[in-house]
């Protein structure tokens, strides 16, 4: 069995060694890989990556390293123990992690220390896109609650390279041409990163989503009925919400249709005081949802009623 050396070993990739042991990013932002923990039980991903400098920190335990570290807690063993385990299968089966020019990595460090999103190029690149035909997806998105009649109409199927990886996915455009892109086991998006606006005729009413999925969601809801909210904004990112202000301010009226934990409530509490006058122009609806954190989830909840035929009698 050939040596593998503690120098050596650092420089394993560690998105590919967490991929080999099952574990796929829930979210990826620039260099930054998001994961569900591998060292405990979590329902929010807190474990993450950064591949610029190939090290992880677990944000719920307060721990972090490089391979070697991560091994030694995943595996309960010894750096020595570790090594061996890793000589009979590293080379070839994984890439070695290619070092930085000094000022990236210092910028890099500086980024992964303080949480701030790195503006690095995307490494998703769109290969195909085709009508959603995928069993897998369909499935998806039938435990989602979208109906694929509506997923068909606004989305398509997706296939894209991940560092020499092909994934297929469900896919969102956005208005720049990236796409939001989603699976059971996939969250990401491909560059350049933009909202999505559809309006199909004018109207005096917005209606503004934060994931395509509320929106998806909201069609759903709204697919027997005629909604007076024919125009829609998607943002893609909350990120967006006041660079999309100029926009909202053409519409007499903003529907807020954010999410219901804490930085989508404080995003809409922070419209609320834009309003100024007798007629309020932003107005908050998630009320409709309320106990669940998105209109998705609120949908979810509706599925055994749905299964049985019945329609959904609320709507916005």
């Amino acid at each position: 069995m050939e040596k593998l050396t503690y120098v050596a070993a650092k420089q394993l990739d560690l998105v590919d060694y967490l991929s080999s042991l099952g574990h796929l990013p829930t979210k990826i932002n620039g260099s930054d890989y998001w994961y569900h923990s591998p060292l405990r039980e979590e329902k929010t991903p807190s474990f993450k990556v950064n591949r610029n400098l190939n090290v992880w920190y677990d944000h719920g335990e307060g721990k972090g390293g490089n391979l070697i570290d991560f091994g030694t807690v995943y595996f309960k063993c010894t750096a020595n123990e570790f090594l061996q385990q890793l000589a009979g299968q590293a080379i070839p089966s994984f890439p070695f992690h290619q070092p930085q020019k000094a000022a990236n990595r210092n910028a890099a460090q500086r980024s992964f220390a303080d949480g701030k999103k790195e503006n690095a190029e995307s490494k998703i690149v769109i290969v195909e896109t085709r009508q959603l035909a995928d069993k897998k997806l369909l499935d998806y998105l039938q435990k989602r609650s979208i109906p694929i009649d509506i997923a068909s109409h606004f989305c398509r199927e997706v296939d894209f390279l991940l560092y020499g990886r092909k994934h297929t996915v469900v896919g969102f455009q956005n208005g720049a041409g990236g796409y939001e892109l989603r699976s059971e086991n996939f969250k990401g998006s491909s560059s350049p990163k933009a909202v999505t606006l559809l309006a199909a005729k004018p109207s005096n009413d917005l209606a503004v989503f934060e994931g395509f999925f509320s929106f998806l969601s909201f069609q759903t809801i709204n697919r027997n009925k005629a909604s007076p909210l024919t125009n829609c904004l998607v943002l893609n990112s909350l990120s967006f919400f006041e660079k999309s202000r100029e926009l909202m301010e053409g519409y007499r009226r903003v529907h807020l249709i954010l999410d219901r934990d804490g930085a989508g409530t404080k995003a809409t509490k922070k419209a609320l005081g834009w309003n100024t006058g007798k007629q309020d122009k932003y107005i908050d609806r998630s009320d409709f949802y309320s106990g669940f954190k998105d209109v998705n989830e609120w949908l979810q909840s509706k599925q055994p009623e749905l299964k049985q035929g019945q329609r959904i009698r609320r709507s916005f």
